[in-house]
């Protein structure tokens, strides 16, 4: 969506409104920096002061982050997904996870009732890629495939509220994750894919229990990885979401 000229009263509210679109659209897409503000000022063809109030007004909302000497990048997808990041901040890893997975669980059922051919074509391919991830041996690109295979669980589910919350779960629980995955590596993670295999067989045949019960069993393998100490002997992955130090 390219920017276009303001040239009306309320300017500062009008270009808030472009960047939030470009945002909630995708063309500024989570954790990618926006234009610098000479670029801004003459796209928009208005001040520079205009610019800095509408950048100042997403940053206070979360939707926006500023980062000494490098610029500004975008946070979250919409406000309320930076009202989301915001609470998890102030939540213990396990709290967070915890909820994450009661809408994974019911994402699971949901989908087993509504999902439609396209919905399985997607999930097959989000699996196959999961896989493609894993025999590839890097961590954030299998990370990146896990979290697309689970939203694409959500968007199966044909709730709009249920796929976005997740949504929001997930980002702010992603370096949760790259914290926890190259721990388990490989024979806990190996062994997922039978989990993950079965979410989507029971999705295929529309089976919600089956759907249900398959999600649990991975969810609840994940969440005690949070609980046990690691490898090295270290506590248990509790403490605050990594929320507060990350920039994904």
């Amino acid at each position: 969506m390219p920017l276009r000229n303001t040239a009306r009263t309320s300017l500062v509210d009008l270009v808030i409104e472009q960047m939030e679109t470009l945002i909630t659209d995708g063309e500024w897409e989570v954790g990618t920096k926006i234009p610098a503000e000479p670029v801004l000022v003459e796209q928009l063809d208005v001040g520079r002061n205009t610019v800095r109030e509408a950048v100042r007004a997403l940053v206070h909302t979360g939707m926006l982050e500023p980062r000494q000497g490098d610029g500004t990048y975008v946070r979250a997808s919409s406000d309320f997904g930076a009202a989301v990041q915001r609470r998890l901040r102030r939540a213990e890893n396990i709290e967070a996870y915890e909820v994450r997975a009661c809408l994974e669980r019911d994402a699971a059922r949901y989908a087993a009732l509504r999902r439609t051919d396209a919905d399985l074509a997607a999930l097959r391919d989000a699996l196959a890629e999961r896989g493609r991830a894993w025999d590839s041996g890097e961590v954030t690109a299998f990370i990146d495939a896990d979290m697309r295979f689970h939203r694409a669980v959500a968007a199966a589910a044909h709730n709009s509220v249920l796929a976005e919350l997740y949504g929001h779960l997930s980002d702010a629980l992603r370096g949760t994750l790259e914290a926890v995955v190259p721990t388990q590596l490989p024979d806990a993670v190996r062994h997922q894919f039978d989990a993950h295999t079965a979410i989507v067989d029971a999705i295929e045949a529309r089976d919600a229990e089956a759907a249900e019960r398959a999600a649990l069993t991975h969810l609840t393998e994940a969440m005690n990885a949070l609980r046990e100490p690691d490898t090295e002997g270290n506590a248990p992955r509790t403490g605050r979401t990594s929320g507060e130090n990350d920039h994904a």
